[in-house]
């Protein structure tokens, strides 16, 4: 692992200069990329494990680490400005991944966004607020972030992105009315959208939802 191909440090607010630690192939000789997105109280080395799920010699794996081990404060319902300036902070260090990727030579449609709970969160809001064709976009018990009045005028299209929303019934954390908003907004934004809710499931992630993303990373290497 390393973080030596990403400088943090012109990131504004809390998550100025936070490491970013990789696995797989380098960011120089990989044809794909995958940002993986930590939920609350993990590290980015946490969701790095993840990686090892997915047997692809050709993907650099990218997890950047939250101040603190958080993303934003609040809940991810909260009124978006009780999370300032954190929520901004942590939009702007995913963007800047991103964009340090596609530097690199790898393309958004070969960049894969994936998050577990809070940086489900965050991943979901991001690719909306920064809609274009992806290479996927899998968020793990998670969706899109603000009170339910919350505008969602997004611009930009998904351009048939591949989309997997997964989340139980019983989660205490994420409600599935949220998770169905979040369905209907990357719909609209042109995604190709499978949402799964699982009966009896509480907050967390099950290998039928990591094997959908191997299937996702596969497609996304057949087009």
């Amino acid at each position: 692992m390393t973080d030596s191909d990403f400088d943090t440090d012109y990131i504004d607010g809390p998550h100025e200069g936070q490491p970013v630690v990789t696995s797989g192939a380098s960011l120089s000789d990989a044809t794909a990329a995958m940002v993986l997105v930590h939920g609350r109280g993990a590290t980015a080395r946490s969701i790095l494990a993840l990686a090892n799920e997915f047997d692809y010699d050709d993907i650099v794996f990218i997890a950047p680490q939250a101040a603190q081990n958080t993303w934003y404060p609040q809940s991810f319902l909260a009124p978006l400005e009780s999370n300032q300036p954190h929520l901004s902070s942590a939009l702007e260090l995913v963007g800047t991944l991103v964009s340090d990727i596609r530097s690199a030579g790898i393309p958004s449609e070969r960049t894969f966004l994936l998050g577990f709970s809070q940086g489900a969160c965050l991943a979901t809001e991001f690719v909306a607020r920064n809609a274009r064709e992806y290479g996927g976009v899998a968020a793990f018990s998670g969706g899109l972030i603000g009170p339910d009045d919350t505008p969602r005028e997004y611009d930009g299209s998904l351009d048939g992105t591949p989309v997997y929303l997964g989340c139980g019934d019983r989660d205490p954390h994420i409600p599935v009315e949220r998770v169905h908003e979040t369905e209907a907004v990357f719909t609209d934004l042109g995604g190709s959208v499978t949402e799964r809710i699982f009966d009896g499931m509480g907050h967390g992630v099950v290998q039928e939802e990591v094997a959908h993303v191997d299937r996702m990373l596969n497609g996304m290497f057949e087009e």
